[in-house]
Parts: structure tokens; C-alpha cells; sequence
């Protein structure tokens, strides 16, 4: 099972496993992050699961969506590392992810 690092928005850094298949939002979830609200439940309709990823696994994500894309433009704290974890498939190929929880906006 891959592993995923998660850093908090206070600075804490935990390591999870998780279920290739889920995507990074439902590991995270999952794994008792509540500051991560996911308010749409993943249909990439919020941007309430926005996280900065580390650039090291940027080239093993999948392209952005449009829709993704949209709504990151709606958060105040978007960046080049800006992904909506929803949208991220969790893989044995991202063993090892680490991803930052975004500030809320």
C-alpha cells in the first residue's frame, strides 16, 4: 500500500497509507484530516480540497481539467503546486506523495 505525507496547515507532518485507487482527497479523509472539508465529496464542483503538491511528483499527475483549473482560480492561495486532491488518482506510482493542505479561503 502507497504511503502519503500530509502536511498539516499548521505545519505538522504526517505519514498515512492509503488504497491505491481512492483518490489523494478520500486517503486524506480517510485518514482524519478534518481540515481538509471536501465539501463536494470529490465531484471537482468545490475547491475545499486544495492541497500544493510537492513538485517532485509534479510529471506523475494526471493533466488538469478545465474544471479543476476553474475552480483553483477561485482560492486566494493558488500556485504552480496547486491541485484539487480529488482529482488526483493515489497510485503505487505516487508512493511516497507529499502534499500540502492549502489555507482556507
Amino acid at each position: 500500500m502507497p504511503k502519503l505525507i500530509v502536511v498539516t496547515r499548521d505545519g505538522e507532518e504526517k505519514q498515512v497509507i492509503g488504497d491505491a485507487g481512492l483518490s489523494v482527497m478520500e486517503v486524506i479523509r480517510d485518514n482524519g484530516f478534518d481540515e481538509l472539508l471536501a465539501l463536494c465529496g470529490g465531484c471537482c464542483s468545490c475547491a475545499t480540497c486544495h492541497v500544493h503538491v510537492d513538485p517532485e511528483f509534479a510529471s506523475k499527475l494526471p493533466a488538469m481539467s478545465e474544471d479543476e483549473d476553474d475552480l483553483l482560480d477561485s482560492s486566494s492561495f493558488r500556485d504552480e503546486r496547486s491541485r484539487l486532491s480529488c482529482q488526483l488518482p493515489f497510485t503505487d506510482e505516487l508512493d511516497g506523495l507529499k502534499v500540502t493542505i492549502a489555507e482556507e479561503d
